[in-house]
């Protein structure tokens, strides 16, 4: 039986539309319909598309996770190694996605000479937590706070150094 066609792969121009679409839909999960929809879905697709298209250094990567011809979940890489986002569109997870997207961060961060990766759960989200720490990251120690919807949010910091 043929199996479907699943990588990781750089970004392109025009695949802003289908990141912002599972950005959208793993944040109402988190946060909540209300605070999604009051968000500008034209600004954050603006923002994703200059992401790809003229990322703020070099070191900025965004990558995406296809399942055949389809966009299905996506990661941006920052500076000094540190996934700022890493987002599997809820139908299709559990399906080693985000651990093909967590890897072409890795491989790249090792061709690239950095020495460690940070990714970022929220506080609570005992799903990515697992996920986090079944890929070999390790709490790094780190608490961050942001607002939300009904108050703060806060986020712990996850961490693995790259050996070679």
């Amino acid at each position: 039986m043929p199996t479907a066609d699943v990588s990781a792969r750089p970004a392109v121009p025009g695949d802003e539309e289908a990141i912002t679409a599972i950005q959208l839909a793993t944040w109402r999960e988190r946060i909540g319909a209300d605070a999604v929809d009051a968000l500008p879905g034209d600004e954050v697709l603006a923002a994703w598309g200059a992401a790809i298209e003229s990322p703020p250094s070099r070191e900025h990567r965004v990558f995406v996770a296809t399942d055949g011809p389809h966009v299905v979940g996506f990661a941006a890489l920052a500076s000094a190694g540190e996934i700022i986002a890493l987002e599997v569109a809820p139908e299709h997870r559990r399906l080693g996605h985000a651990s093909r997207l967590l890897a072409a961060c890795v491989d790249t961060l090792r061709i690239t000479g950095g020495t460690s990766v940070r990714a970022w759960a929220l506080e609570g989200d005992t799903a990515r937590e697992a996920f986090l720490t079944g890929a070999g990251l390790g709490e790094g120690g780190v608490r961050r706070g942001m607002e939300g919807p009904d108050g703060e949010m806060a986020e712990r910091m996850f961490r693995a150094e790259l050996g070679e």
